[in-house]
């Protein structure tokens, strides 16, 4: 399955390979490889087959479609992308006790369906998608198809091994701290993270850690990322939040000349006491050579705003209180009550900790936030506007080698698991805050051969211009051939 998205979705509108084909291949691949990987928490392989013979069969009578995705195999992050009586876990022990399904479509899951995707099954996520590496007690941890023993990064860690892997060409993810772009990074792909109001989490929420998360998808090129977000995009009846629609789709925009660009480029941490990471300074001085050859004006600066030490003190509150809501909604719908200790320890704490903060403490937080984001997005602001008037920055999107398994998710000891995490991702939960698109691209490679991605930050609503500009680092220096050894 190392065709791309677009070009299975080619092969299949010309008549020379079925859905079933595709459907078929992608499931055995999943077969054979995940005893090792462990990437699945629940498949509908038999269902899948019989859609895309359903698919093959309007195809073979005549039935007309332009749906871009018709066709193609993909596989759903089991968080977000709901779909009526399929399990949905979040990566919880309860939720699986409890079999819990879905009761309804999520408008993201519509439209894959609508625009003909066969969706294979559901992969794994941290509990609640609290942690940057996918180790759920509940189902065991996602292994890093590069080296068993590294983290995929997280939460949508199951969806990018899956993908490095070769099971599928792409598969859904989302993003409430760099949920896309760390595990992009860890496994060798293109993450884009899409700007706040871009994609609808709807009908079950209208937003996530007070607008934070936004969902995405996961594949390993510029072109799959580009056609499958152009399906994804779009508002929905009752959304909080609404991205003004792009002048053309963004699969228009793979090719084109970005024109010369302002990059600030940013090699090390912006939080005090963490040292820069060789691998990281590596990744990002390289891939600003690489700019600065296709003709861009790249310079050594960043948005005061990122040096700010309070930041994580104000955006913690958020996802502690989002811990704590989802005990209460969970059972609401289960009809008993979760306690504390049914959650792993770090979310026990996170729980512990969101039931201290009253509704003044959380608005004054998100108040804090709103005027920071302000301030960070002054640096792409025009000039006339009292902004620094940049086109993009460019930084490091892990703050390490992905680490070996166990060190993110210590059951034992949760603090020093939790302290070790900043450390690991000093660069992304800020854009979601600010609610900007942010693109992970797989530029690099650490010291002991694992993928090394590198993060650039465009102004809000510019995915365009992130996808001009990637799809020409893509060209000048090719990925799509790089695959791990399995």
């Amino acid at each position: 399955m190392w065709l791309g998205t677009v070009e299975q979705a080619e092969l299949f509108r010309s008549g020379e390979v079925t859905s079933s084909e595709l459907t078929d291949a992608a499931i055995e691949r999943i077969q054979s490889l995940d005893t090792n990987l462990g990437v699945m928490v629940s498949e509908r392989f038999d269902a899948a087959q019989v859609e895309a013979a359903g698919i093959d069969a309007g195809s073979a009578s005549g039935v007309a479609s332009v749906a871009p995705l018709r066709g193609v195999p993909i596989l759903v992050k089991d968080l977000g992308a709901q779909q009526a009586g399929e399990p949905y876990q979040m990566g919880a022990a309860f939720l699986r006790d409890a079999d819990n399904r879905a009761t309804v479509d999520a408008f993201l899951t519509r439209r894959l369906l609508m625009a003909g995707a066969v969706i294979l099954g559901r992969t794994k996520t941290p509990e609640f998608a609290t942690s940057p590496t996918t180790e759920p007690t509940a189902f065991g941890p996602a292994r890093n198809p590069w080296n068993l023993e590294r983290t995929t990064g997280g939460s949508s860690g199951g969806s990018a091994a899956a993908v490095a892997a070769g099971m599928v060409s792409v598969a859904h993810g989302s993003d409430g701290g760099g949920s896309i772009r760390i595990p992009a990074s860890c496994c060798g792909l293109v993450g884009l993270k899409p700007s706040r109001g871009r994609i609808s989490r709807g009908p079950q929420q209208g937003e996530g850690w007070g607008g934070a998360s936004t969902d995405g998808c996961l594949t390993r090129s510029v072109r799959d990322t580009a056609a499958v977000l152009d399906v994804l995009c779009g508002f929905e009846p009752g959304d909080l939040y609404s991205a003004p629609e792009f002048d053309r789709p963004l699969t228009a925009e793979v090719g084109i000349d970005p024109g010369r660009l302002r990059i600030g480029i940013l090699d090390h941490p912006p939080q005090d006491g963490f040292e820069a990471d060789p691998d990281g300074v590596e990744a990002v001085r390289s891939a600003a050579a690489l700019l600065e050859s296709l003709g861009h004006s790249v310079e050594t600066a960043h948005p005061a705003a990122l040096d700010e030490q309070e930041f994580a003190a104000h955006y913690a509150p958020l996802v502690c209180v989002a811990v704590c809501q989802s005990l209460l909604q969970w059972s609401t719908t289960l009809g008993r009550d979760i306690a504390v200790d049914e959650l792993e320890p770090v979310n026990q704490l996170l729980a512990s900790l969101g039931a201290g903060f009253s509704g003044t403490d959380y608005l004054d937080n998100l108040s804090w936030l709103h005027s920071w984001s302000r301030r960070l997005s002054a640096f792409w602001a025009d000039a006339d506007r009292g902004g620094q008037e940049f086109d993009l920055l460019l930084t490091p999107v892990v703050g390490m080698s992905p680490p070996e398994l166990g060190r993110l998710s210590d059951a034992t000891d949760p603090v020093a698991a939790m302290t070790l995490v900043p450390r690991f991702i000093p660069y992304t939960a800020q854009f979601n805050v600010s609610g900007q698109p942010a693109i992970s691209l797989p530029l690099s490679t650490t010291a002991d051969g694992l993928p090394m991605g590198v993060q650039v930050v465009a102004a809000m609503y510019r995915e365009d211009l992130l996808v001009r500009v990637a799809s020409q680092l893509e060209v000048a220096a090719p990925w799509v051939s790089r695959r791990p050894s399995l």
